[in-house]
């Protein structure tokens, strides 16, 4: 039972145990909620390349929308953690009641806007016929699956400010079985007696699960200690609580959402070389994804460490946390980087027997490796200046490295240099590094405005 849970302190005992504790269960959830995509991505295979490209492009605009998930637990991480900090549990209190109040607002009006903006995006990064129409078919699903969604990361967003990451970890570890089995029975049916739905059942099944994971969330956040003895007078907006909410997360909203509009950015291009360049681009995503779970877990865990310390005005505990992740991480880039080089087209293998799909997507891999452990740095970064509430800058850095980059790069070497399809890879590759490079400009001069410098001797 949740009734009445209590929290984990992160400003006191030793940092790499903090570490442990978050970053563990928050990577096996990762990797449950990529294996859950895998498991899409192989039943959408099953059905034809087509619908793995449609799913590809669905999946793309399907997650813009879903950048207002992301951004709200960002904020509530940052928030809630720093409030949790200081001691000040009114404060965590009424920012997570106001939040997630918030979040059913913007839920119900990003639904509305989907509607609309989810075709015409689509439409405009893929050629008119089948992996079209597959696309928009399986949003216009998705639309329905997004309050479970964009909750469920708010949600999680209050939790892991109170040093729980194990509640999302179990949920997706269901969603994941659950997936297992829904996708064949809306898919196929039950011969005789219930008939599949055919591609589509592939977003049901997303729909039917994930809600179960938001349901799941939402009972152990209300089962915390300090929500006990809620009223729905509490949940009535208040303006500067939303304004206090809204500031912190609309530049990362609006930082990930430039994130996934670079993947139409990069579809765009491979539309040129046709659906197979399409999906082996989605599938080998999903191997990417896979490759970089540990540090995606790692560096999740540094934003309630880092806000929490932040709150409780320990400047050394944060630079602290922010070495002891990126020391970590280089760890880890170390074994993930070769296996992609040389594991690359058995990987792309598990999905597809297209050589095609195979040829692409392990181009994309081989780049992909020299570029996991500046992704590792930038996600570290993210995490670190929503940690110091200056969310404000990882919006400019992913406006650089997410929009202006690699429209320009990506445009470069394909149109001027004629690269074709590594060209994509290539001009990625600069966006990144060159990211990289402003980011680390960023994070060292707001280190030194907030906590008196990110490279200060002990």
């Amino acid at each position: 039972m949740a009734r009445g849970r209590s929290d984990r302190d992160l400003t006191r005992g030793a940092i790499s145990g903090h570490f442990r504790a978050l970053a563990l269960p928050a990577a096996v959830g990762m990797l449950f909620s990529t294996l859950y995509n895998v498991v899409d991505v192989y039943f959408a295979g099953q059905i034809s390349t087509e619908a793995q490209a449609g799913l590809a492009i669905g999946f793309q605009a399907f997650f813009i929308n879903m950048a207002v998930g992301f951004g709200l637990g960002g904020a509530m991480g940052a928030l809630v953690g720093k409030a949790k900090g200081g001691r000040d549990e009114a404060q965590a209190r009424r920012l997570a009641v106001q939040g997630i109040s918030l979040g059913v607002l913007l839920t119900l009006g990003l639904m509305l806007i989907a509607v609309w903006l989810g075709p015409a995006m689509i439409a405009l990064v893929s050629e008119a016929g089948e992996y079209r129409d597959a696309g928009t078919n399986y949003f216009r699903w998705l639309i329905f699956a997004l309050p479970g969604f964009l909750l469920a990361y708010g949600g999680n967003g209050v939790l892991q400010a109170r040093g729980d990451t194990k509640s999302l970890q179990r949920a997706l570890m269901v969603a994941f079985f659950a997936n297992i089995g829904l996708n064949p029975l809306f898919i196929y049916g039950v011969p005789g007696v219930v008939p599949g739905i055919g591609f589509n059942g592939i977003a049901l099944s997303t729909l039917c699960s994930q809600t179960g994971v938001m349901l799941y969330i939402m009972y152990q956040v209300f089962g915390r200690k300090i929500m006990q003895g809620l009223t729905w007078a509490e949940f009535r907006p208040d303006p500067a609580v939303y304004g206090v909410i809204l500031r912190q997360m609309l530049p990362t909203s609006l930082s990930i959402a430039v994130m996934f509009t670079t993947g139409f950015v990069i579809q765009y291009y491979l539309k040129a070389f046709g659906g197979s360049a399409v999906a082996a681009y989605g599938i080998a995503l999903r191997v990417e994804q896979i490759m970089l779970l540990p540090v995606l877990g790692m560096t999740g865990a540094l934003l309630p460490i880092a806000a929490q310390n932040f709150g409780a005005e320990d400047p050394a505990r944060v630079r602290q946390a922010v070495f002891f992740c990126w020391k970590l991480g280089f760890a880890m880039m170390a074994v993930a980087c070769p296996v992609l080089w040389f594991g690359g087209e058995w990987a792309m293998g598990l999905f597809t027997d297209d050589a095609e799909v195979i040829r692409v997507g392990v181009s994309y891999l081989h780049v992909d490796g020299f570029l996991l452990p500046f992704y590792m740095m930038l996600f570290s970064i993210n995490s670190f200046l929503q940690a110091m509430q200056r969310p404000i800058w990882s919006l400019w850095i992913s406006v650089y490295r997410q929009g202006i980059a690699v429209a320009l790069f990506v445009w470069v070497m394909v149109r001027v240099f004629d690269l074709g399809i590594w060209g994509v890879w290539f001009g990625v590759a600069i966006a990144v590094t060159s990211g990289w490079g402003l980011a680390m400009t960023v994070a060292t001069r707001v280190a030194r405005q907030v906590i008196g410098g990110l490279w200060v001797r002990p």
